[in-house]
């Protein structure tokens, strides 16, 4: 089995490559495929790595806290991605930019120095703050998970909202 630090590791990596393997860069399609991507990744990330969410006490609000980061964060990501109809195809496409790369690298790089803290900078604060507050390893561990899947998913959900907004292409020339 593998440890909590290496759990969050390796879902923080897959998020950042991802995130950045799809969305940075110009002309980026948005289709079905790229919408669903996400979604799927989420899927199979919470059975792998959630065993059981708390749903009570200090526990439940580090998770609840990790949602809403993950909800600003997700919205943040989306405005700084451009949602516009290809001037060939008239499909829509995304362009991000090198900001939206800097956000979401220092987003993850935030959550790998938190994780990797806990277990070697500051492990005896946050096991003496755990301990008074009833929070366990694995509600801390759900938090920063729960973050990363709602970041991609108001990322992706905002992405298909604005390309669905997108006004009809305009109609090519009739040829005599």
């Amino acid at each position: 089995m593998l440890s909590e630090l290496t759990e969050a590791m390796i879902v923080n990596g897959v998020v950042l490559a991802t995130v950045l393997a799809t969305d940075h860069g110009p002309a980026r399609k948005i289709g079905p495929a790229r919408l669903l991507r996400p979604v799927i990744a989420a899927a199979v990330i919470i059975p792998l790595f959630v065993d059981r969410p708390v749903t009570h006490g200090t526990g439940l609000v580090v998770e609840l806290a990790g949602i809403v980061a993950g909800v600003l964060g997700g919205l943040a990501a989306a405005v700084m991605m451009g949602v516009y109809r290809h001037p060939q195809t008239g499909r829509p496409v995304s362009r991000a930019g090198v900001p939206y790369a800097i956000l979401w690298t220092a987003v993850i790089a935030a959550r790998a120095a938190f994780s990797y803290g806990s277990t070697h900078w500051f492990e005896t604060s946050i096991v003496t703050w755990a301990v008074a507050n009833q929070v366990s390893v694995a509600a801390l561990t759900d938090g920063l998970i729960f973050m990363a899947i709602a970041m991609v998913l108001v990322r992706t959900i905002g992405l298909g909202y604005r390309a669905s907004r997108l006004p009809a292409p305009a109609a090519a020339p009739l040829s005599a």
